[in-house]
């Protein structure tokens, strides 16, 4: 149960349902199944209903998000500029389309209206990392830099914990 999320509501008040949502959101980054069943119990209100609120607005998240959130704007100076073709390469380099998630959880990829640095389009953001007068040919470079990344911190991650299996 999500007690402590909820001890800030009032139980059966279906006016704290986005709060709820959101605070729920904010703990797991996305809304898991179990916390929206507890939110439907704790509203008496159907989980469909639970459901029908959280689809309706895209600040919810029903799955959760890569380790690295790219950002493709598509804004119009990034669309005059091939932030179409950027987007194309990027769901063929990871194999998932805009709105998705890699298999591996590495990478979310996702569309923004604009990211607001026009002057450098078309523009990516990759967590807080832009890169900017993007061609498509160094979007496998930018991907491989992301995928050597998380495999150092997961081979540094094996060998800390052997290190510490072995001094017990």
């Amino acid at each position: 149960m999500h007690d402590h999320i909820f001890n800030n509501y009032t139980a059966k008040d279906r006016g704290n349902l986005i709060g709820l949502l959101q605070d729920v959101q904010e703990i797991y980054g996305y809304l898991p199944e179990i916390a929206m069943q507890d939110i439907a119990d704790f509203l008496d209100m159907p989980l469909s209903g639970i459901y029908g609120v959280a689809t309706f607005y895209n600040q919810f998240r029903l799955t959760p998000l890569g380790k690295n959130i790219i950002r493709v704007c598509r804004g119009t100076a990034c669309h005059v500029k091939g932030s179409n073709d950027v987007l194309t390469a990027l769901e063929i380099e990871l194999g998932v389309n805009a709105g998705e998630t890699t298999r591996d959880k590495l990478f979310t990829l996702e569309t923004v209206a604009c990211i607001g640095a026009c002057s450098i389009a078309p523009v990516i953001n990759i967590n807080e990392e832009y890169y900017g007068r993007l061609a498509v040919k160094e979007i496998p470079k930018i991907i491989n830099k992301y995928k050597r990344e998380a495999k150092a911190l997961e081979k540094s991650t094996q060998e800390s914990e052997n290190k510490n299996a072995s001094v017990k």
